[in-house]
């Protein structure tokens, strides 16, 4: 009986170290697939605002922007997101493409995320054309439990960089 019983301890203590070992695996493994999901979550995010703002969606596009969004246009001029979206309603702004041409990069730090990506749009504002590519950086907070961009800042890349030299040249 003594022997059976000494098997047991030790079958049980061998099982508990086992479950030990398996637990302190899963929780090592466990933060980095946290951040990873989050990160996955946030480019998902930006992607569904995006197109959001394609679709003309502003109700949806608003609730994934902050009351005190700030976008700072190719053009180097500052919209928050009532002057933004209200461009978009009234028909002077009208994405026909907006999407990421590249990986969408993201750095967690607490509850402030910024992402960043090759962008290619093609859209009328004011009546004019434009198809361009650009970089655009965004910055996300988590408030009330939800990610929302607070700030936004897109960099035109020059389709033709000889025609942009000339446009910063001083006048003659």
């Amino acid at each position: 009986m003594t022997g059976k019983r000494i098997t047991l301890i030790a079958a049980s203590g061998a099982t508990l170290a086992l479950v030990l070992i398996a637990g302190a695996l899963a929780s090592t493994q466990a933060a980095p697939a946290a951040r990873t999901s989050q990160a996955d979550q946030l480019r998902a995010l930006e992607r569904s605002r995006l197109q959001a703002l394609v679709d003309g969606d502003t109700a949806a596009a608003r609730k994934q922007m902050a009351t005190d969004f700030q976008l700072i246009n190719p053009a180097g001029v500052p919209l928050s997101r009532g002057d933004f979206l209200g461009a978009i309603e009234a028909g002077d702004l009208d994405f026909l493409a907006l999407e990421p041409t590249s990986q969408i990069a993201v750095r967690v730090h607490g509850r402030t995320a910024a992402l960043r990506y090759e962008t290619s749009f093609d859209l009328v504002v004011g009546g004019t054309h434009l198809t361009h590519k650009a970089w655009t950086t965004s910055i996300y907070e988590r408030r009330r439990g939800r990610w929302q961009v607070v700030w936004q800042q897109t960099t035109a890349v020059p389709n033709n960089p000889g025609l942009l030299i000339e446009a910063l040249k001083p006048p003659a």
